[in-house]
């Protein structure tokens, strides 16, 4: 018998290996033919509307395109504001030298071997490659997106900005800018938008008063060359704020220091401790409280940086890691930030790189206009016990299940129901499936249900009309020959 995990490292099982993407495009168009992909268009047109428009060409937006035109909806557009090439974070401010995901992660492929990170890697560079691989570099995991849109000829506009929505009749209108402008209709409208898709950049009080040349968020674009010889204060020790850190401390800094709130350094993700298919399919049913809870207990250890990424930092003899740091003010002081902190001690630093992560808050969201305010958030449905308390999670949105917002007084904007939030803003309502690389797929194939079964039930009486019309025989009178039946014979026993 063969040894399982030998096997799976032998060429002749993956004939693809070394082969190059052809070979891999070739196969894939192959699997998507025998799947008859995509699916049978099957919704009503209406003249110059879009059946869905979905906003933000990264992961997110691309695989619920796939999902969407799997499910035979093809009246698509998706839109996103960055030039081609740089759609979603990975070259702009996402800092870390690799992903934090583990390499075999099938991510957005949608069920499809040949469409995985694995299988685009193999292709160009073989099996022994791929088993020396430890992670993912960053920079490869953008050359692997623009393959994935390549390969599936999505159609990305990009250099387009969704400015302003508005209901109109049982439609949205959407106010474009950019390479687009003017306005178009849409029945439905996907926010496939990332990390920061239902808020922005969290910027703490403590600056509101300091000049914008002496900081700067680790989202904004930063010239860490400027920063040679200068002392940095990172604020925070997430993620992004060590990569930031190992990005100035590369670039010559002359000293970097973590500012950390927390007595002691977060080591455990808790979320990857009960990631499962039993979690992704659960928890979306489960109570308002076991939803915060989990949620909540996530925030409250916080996610550890990845530890590549930290010791990207701490190899540098310069790096420091302050506990117990709580900034409460920044003040200018003869051309450099006097940074205080709550114990009531200070320190001088010429540049301060905030890694303090993002908001969840609709109100925040140009794209709805006043009726930001209509949103329902988890704050306005749930209390939780004092020792629960976030006011961070109470920001989010509290989602219907199908991915769309709620109202919070009914009535007021019912268009709303027809807005998905398919991107981190969903986590607290229906768990990790719309932003991060593990669920990715799941979340898609969820939403492109529940987006068609919408659609469906708005046009009922179109295919009621269509099934009552439809006359394509499937006998054409050839298959039988008519007789007649003699009932006196049956009744003596006897066959006609």
């Amino acid at each position: 018998m063969l040894d399982r995990k030998d096997d799976m490292t032998q060429d002749a099982v993956f004939p693809i290996d070394g082969k190059g993407l052809p070979a891999l495009e070739a196969r894939l168009r192959e699997d998507l033919t025998f799947l008859c992909w995509p699916g049978k268009d099957w919704v009503p047109r209406r003249a110059e509307v879009s059946d869905v428009v979905i906003i933000g060409g990264g992961m997110c937006g691309m695989v619920a395109w796939l999902a969407l035109r799997t499910g035979g909806m093809h009246n698509i557009r998706v839109l996103d504001r960055s030039p081609r090439g740089v759609e979603g974070p990975w070259l702009t401010y996402a800092r870390m030298e690799t992903l934090r995901s583990p390499k075999e992660l099938t991510g957005p492929a949608y069920g499809h071997g040949a469409l995985t990170f694995q299988a685009w890697y193999r292709a160009q560079f073989g099996s022994r490659d791929w088993a020396a691989l430890d992670k993912i570099p960053r920079p490869m995991w953008m050359d692997y997106l623009k393959w994935y849109r390549s390969v599936l000829d999505i159609p990305i506009e990009n250099g387009v900005s969704v400015d302003l929505v508005e209901p109109e009749g049982d439609l949205l209108r959407l106010h474009l800018s950019g390479a687009a402008e003017g306005s178009i209709l849409t029945r439905k409208l996907v926010f496939a938008t990332g990390r920061d898709g239902t808020g922005q950049p969290n910027i703490p009080d403590f600056v509101s008063g300091l000049d914008r040349r002496f900081w700067a968020h680790s989202a904004d674009e930063i010239d860490f060359a400027a920063l040679r010889d200068k002392r940095v204060a990172v604020v925070g020790v997430g993620a992004s704020a060590v990569d930031n850190a190992a990005e100035a401390l590369e670039h010559g800094a002359a000293e970097v220091r973590h500012l950390i709130r927390r007595a002691e350094m977060p080591t455990i993700n808790k979320m990857m401790g009960i990631g499962s298919f039993g979690f992704t399919a659960g928890y979306a049913g489960l109570s308002d409280a076991w939803r915060w809870r989990f949620m909540q207990y996530s925030f409250a250890t916080q996610t550890p940086p990845p530890h590549g990424s930290t010791l990207r930092v701490s190899r540098h003899p310069n790096a420091y890691f302050h506990f117990g740091k709580a900034v409460v003010s920044t003040i200018e002081r003869d051309g450099a930030v006097q940074v205080g902190f709550a114990d009531g001690s200070a320190y001088a630093a010429d540049f301060v790189i905030l890694g303090t992560g993002f908001t969840i808050d609709p109100l925040s969201r140009t794209e709805f206009g006043d009726a930001a305010g209509d949103i329902l958030l988890w704050q306005d449905v749930y209390t939780p016990p004092a020792d629960e308390h976030s006011r961070d999670l109470g920001r989010f949105p509290y989602l219907n299940p199908d991915f769309t917002f709620r109202e919070k007084v009914p009535g007021t904007a019912p268009w709303l129901s027809n807005v998905y939030c398919f991107n981190y803003g969903a986590s607290a309502s229906l768990g990790k499936v719309s932003g991060d690389i593990p669920g990715i797929s799941d979340g898609a194939s969820w939403l492109a249900r529940e987006l068609a079964a919408s659609l469906y039930a708005e046009d009922v009486a179109h295919h009621w009309q269509a099934m009552q019309e439809y006359a394509a025989p499937e006998l054409d009178g050839s298959e039988w020959t008519p007789t007649e039946l003699d009932v006196g014979a049956t009744r003596k026993g006897k066959v006609a």
